[in-house]
């Protein structure tokens, strides 16, 4: 296979079981990959490396695998849990995808109106979506601190992904998984994986965004998991205007769904199971459209998420939908509410 086909099958080579023969040569990198990441955890947790604290408590919500599994919905649900308890919490990225995340120590607000070019897709939906004050950095430490000097009311940070970024002291981890797991298991550039398994003993709980995965089930059964569901029942007009419909209302139509997301299948089975027959665009994660990805057929009616709303809602020049979605997570029998659980971490926090 030559290399540039391997970069762009990697995503789905990575999530087969058993470790492809084509990602065989790529081995010796990924060994190397795990010295790398052991010996800069290290050097963190013996003060060779600097990290720094808040004055305010952080939650990272985050992942060990290269992706998205859902950390944005799992962020606004985490976002209105604390406000709705009197907090006053504000938002921290990287803003993957944009212009600032690729200026080196730049750091931006983010607000409704932002140039989701510049920011990035997720920040911006978050910025949309949570009502807080979001800034954007690849220093999510500078990123927090120009948060806090501009919102001094806020009293406490929710890093959107940042599991990895050491240079910011966390009071509790999540992590999140979906439910491809941690596919065959193997670092980066083999596997998805950012770090090993064993990364897993230090958060506070795992959150699984569908079915739990066998092989990653065991390297977390000491951990509090929690299940997440991710509702959406009623479509908005991608225009921006006030109007809405659900999902009988476009049942019969020529429909053309399209997700440039972590796991792109998971928004198509949202649609299958709201009875609804489509084609569907997989594209992938923070895809950066054009006008072609969205030339359908006359009459055509395109279905999208949020996510790629933000980036293309723009480009359609007929009928388009947006599926809107909220997290739903499942308390386990006798178990303890994951907010409780989070809560009473904050109130005895001891930063990482």
């Amino acid at each position: 296979m030559a290399a540039g086909g391997l970069a762009r099958r990697l995503p789905q080579r990575w999530y087969e079981r058993r470790l492809a023969l084509a990602l065989w040569p790529l081995l010796p990198l990924s060994l190397l990959f795990g010295v790398l990441v052991g010996v800069r955890r290290w050097l963190y947790r013996c003060g060779l490396l600097r990290s720094h604290r808040l004055p305010v408590p952080v939650i990272v919500v985050g992942n060990l695998t290269v992706g998205g599994s859902g950390k944005t919905p799992l962020v606004l649900w985490l976002v209105a849990k604390l406000r709705a308890r009197g907090w006053r919490p504000a938002i921290v990225s990287r803003g993957y995808g944009g212009r600032g995340d690729r200026g080196g120590g730049r750091v931006l607000p983010v607000v409704a109106t932002s140039d989701c070019t510049v920011v990035g897709d997720e920040p911006l939906l978050l910025a949309r979506r949570s009502g807080v004050p979001v800034f954007v950095g690849r220093d999510r430490v500078a990123a927090a601190r120009a948060l806090l000097a501009a919102h001094p009311e806020c009293n406490v940070i929710v890093a959107d992904d940042g599991l990895q970024h050491y240079r910011l002291q966390r009071s509790v981890e999540l992590a999140v998984f979906d439910q491809r797991g941690v596919g065959n298991g193997w670092l980066l550039p083999a596997g998805p994986l950012r770090e090993p398994l064993p990364r897993l003993s230090s958060v506070l709980a795992v959150v699984w965004n569908g079915r739990p995965e066998q092989a990653l089930a065991g390297a977390a059964r000491k951990l509090p998991q929690f299940a997440m569901r991710l509702r959406g029942q009623r479509f908005i007009a991608a225009s921006g205007e006030p109007r809405s419909c659900d999902a009988e209302a476009l049942r019969g139509r020529r429909l053309h769904a399209l997700a440039g997301i972590g796991d792109p299948s998971r928004f198509f089975r949202q649609l299958t199971a709201l009875g609804l027959d489509f084609e569907a665009h997989p594209f992938p994660d923070h895809h950066r459209y054009r006008a072609g990805d969205l030339a359908f057929a006359e009459g055509a009616v395109v279905l999208m998420t949020e996510k790629d709303a933000v980036k293309c809602a723009a480009l359609v020049t007929g009928e388009a939908w947006v599926l809107p979605v909220e997290a739903v997570i499942d308390t386990p029998p006798g178990g303890r509410a994951l907010f409780e659980t989070i809560l009473e971490k904050l109130h005895g926090r001891t930063p990482a």
